[in-house]
């Protein structure tokens, strides 16, 4: 896998972020030092579980790949147990933030991803997800915004309620199969539509199928982007950036199974 030193990434990225304005009603005289950021606390190379789901809710009957199918109760059933057992959802820019050294995380970090962009993942898995007060990524296909499969409206309604939007290109393509010219168009054209229309920074990217080369990765570097998730099992290090892994959520995952996968994770 290609991996990318933590040097050479904040390197090429660290100032990314610009400092915030100062309150205009704030209290502090504007010729007094501001108190130094609180450093994070712990380990900035810690790896993070990222979950990966597709469609929330119920199996058609003739769907082509029922194992991307996750049931409303079994996803209630998971969201149940990892609050349970002491997790909590961040999103992945927060988790980009820790391994910078610039943000804290929770104790038990967990990261829920969604990938396309499927109306039930605002239908169902959204308020789910709210009731935690819980994020969620989602890695939208723009294929499924313009054919609205989800609306304008309802990812500003996600964005509002924390949820980070990254892309996975326009139509889905295997990459590693595609042309030069077609490469940039499904690279650069989704997030600058995407920053354009939400007004939100899209930071990171979403391999199709989670195919990918070292080409490809070069091209989603050269893109912008800070960092790339994959469909290779495991969990999310620092060390590989731009092909982090992920921890698949199938159809007939229910909690004790999510247990075991995020315990054979590493």
């Amino acid at each position: 896998m290609i991996g990318v030193s933590i040097g050479v990434y904040a390197a090429t990225h660290g100032s990314d972020e610009a400092t915030p304005p100062t309150s205009a009603g704030s209290t502090t005289p504007p010729h007094a030092k501001a108190p130094p950021p609180a450093r994070p606390v712990g380990p900035h190379r810690r790896p993070v579980p990222i979950l990966m789901y597709h469609v929330v809710g119920p199996t058609p009957p003739r769907a082509a790949i029922p194992g991307l199918y996750v049931g409303r109760a079994r996803f209630a059933s998971q969201l149940r147990w990892l609050a349970e057992h002491g997790y909590h959802a961040v999103t992945l820019d927060a988790v980009d933030r820790y391994w910078r050294g610039r943000a804290r995380l929770p104790r038990r970090p967990i990261v829920f991803s969604f990938d396309d962009g499927y109306r039930e993942q605002f239908t169902i898995a959204e308020p789910l997800l709210r009731g935690h007060h819980w994020p969620g990524v989602l890695n939208l296909e723009y294929a499924h915004l313009v054919h609205e499969d989800l609306t304008g409206p309802m990812v500003r309604r996600m964005l509002a309620d924390g949820w980070e939007l990254d892309s996975h290109t326009m139509t889905h393509p295997d990459l590693t199969t595609v042309g030069a010219a077609a490469l940039y168009s499904e690279l650069v054209r989704p997030r600058q539509l995407l920053r354009r229309r939400f007004g939100v920074p899209v930071h990171f990217f979403c391999y199709p199928m989670g195919k990918f080369d070292p080409r490809v990765v070069r091209a989603v570097r050269a893109a912008g982007y800070w960092g790339a998730t994959t469909t290779r099992f495991g969990l999310a290090r620092p060390s590989q950036i731009f092909t982090l892994a992920r921890i698949r959520v199938d159809r007939g995952d229910g909690p004790r199974e999510l247990a075991k996968k995020l315990a054979l994770a590493r």
